[in-house]
């Protein structure tokens, strides 16, 4: 009888599931008996990484411009000033570092600014 009561109460959590599932949204197959099945969607990912690629590939031309505008040897003298201020300063002098990405983009944009 236990055994009865376990096989009972589990197809009641997946039909459970399956419910949850359905309440955002099915969609409906023809099988080729004539049959339709309803079938949950699948949770798409809301949370994509093309945006953060982008921020990330933006902040480092950020960086390789001002690193290419103002000079390596300037640029790294600002970044000493930002690691002896504050807490803030000191993370934003982490974050500011000359990285070899954004060196060597740098060396291409240097010679195309003013």
């Amino acid at each position: 009888m236990g055994e009865h009561t376990h096989i009972f109460q589990s197809r009641v959590k997946r039909l459970n599931r399956k419910y949850e599932a359905m309440s955002r949204g099915y969609d409906a197959r023809l099988q080729s008996d004539g049959l339709i099945v309803l079938k949950p969607r699948r949770a798409s990912s809301r949370l994509t990484i093309l945006p953060f690629l982008l921020l990330i590939i933006g902040f480092v031309l950020f960086k390789s411009v001002v690193l290419a505008s103002v000079g390596a040897q300037d640029y790294s003298e600002r970044v000493a000033r930002l690691e002896a201020g504050s807490t803030a300063e000191q993370v934003g002098a982490f974050v500011m570092q000359a990285d070899p990405v954004t060196q060597l983009v740098a060396d291409k944009i240097g010679p195309v600014l003013p």
